[in-house]
């Protein structure tokens, strides 16, 4: 017996495709690549189970249809966006179940980043809560809003949000650093992400992701998860010129800030 294992296969300059093993078996969650996937099979002489997908971007699917044809892998997507394969189509609250890697998952519909985005949400066997959450939550940052509105992005971050806080956020990019960049020109005093840039820094000078993060570590350094905090309240009123009246008008503020930063 193998313990599940979770892995980061990077793909292109910055996404990574999760992959789950166990025993032979293996599931990888939005593969944009099919290369770097077969490459981690054929090493480890894995059979291809599943594919999940969190949204319809060409750098999470691309790599579909090359391993469903090699595999025979079944694929999982949202049911409401436009995918080059899906074999099940899932909406909030259905259940996938993938016993050969140890993996119990149910959905959650995050809209924003896209309009049908969805997450992944579970337990692998013997092992801690996670969360595939594709491009909707970073560490210290979260996707752009190209599909949906500020006030479904905030909704979304909160679903996530409220996540027990050991879960393993595994979402689609190395953008840690860059993230935190501007994090700490939010919360210039805030010890957490002085100390998440310290041993990020040194994770990619070591050519090691710094994935996953967790929702504990979120609490501490994401300013989309600290809206009510004063420090990042202010912070965001101050980039806007105005006070700001909500909690959704700081993470828009938030938002703005982040697209605009150099």
């Amino acid at each position: 017996m193998v313990n599940t294992e979770l892995i980061p296969i990077p793909a292109f300059s910055d996404n990574y495709i999760w992959m789950v093993r166990k025993n032979g078996h293996a599931i990888v969650v939005d593969p944009g690549q099919s290369d770097p996937v077969i490459a981690v099979l054929d090493q480890h002489e894995l059979v291809l189970d599943a594919i999940l997908l969190t949204h319809h971007h060409a750098d999470h699917v691309g790599g579909v249809l090359a391993l469903q044809q090699r595999t025979g892998a079944v694929v999982y997507g949202p049911a409401t966006e436009t995918l080059p394969a899906c074999d099940y189509p899932l909406a909030d609250g259905d259940a996938v179940e993938l016993p050969e890697v140890g993996l119990s998952l149910h959905v959650l519909d995050i809209p924003g980043h896209t309009a049908g985005h969805i997450a992944y949400h579970g337990h692998y066997a013997g092992g801690k809560p996670l969360v595939f959450c594709g491009d909707t939550l970073f560490a210290a940052g979260c996707g752009r809003i190209f599909e949906g509105t500020p006030t479904q992005m905030f909704d979304s971050l909160g679903e996530l949000r409220g996540l027990p806080l050991d879960t393993l956020v595994c979402c689609g990019h190395e953008y840690t650093l860059a993230n935190l960049r501007w994090a700490l020109e939010v919360e210039p005093d805030n010890a957490a992400l002085h100390r998440l840039w310290e041993s990020a820094a040194q994770l990619r000078k070591e050519g090691a992701p710094t994935l996953p993060s967790t929702i504990a570590a979120e609490h501490q350094t994401n300013p989309f998860f600290r809206t009510s905090q004063a420090t990042v309240s202010n912070s965001a009123s101050r980039y806007a010129g105005k006070q700001l009246d909500s909690a959704v008008a700081v993470f828009a503020s938030l938002r703005e800030w982040k697209n605009n930063f150099k």
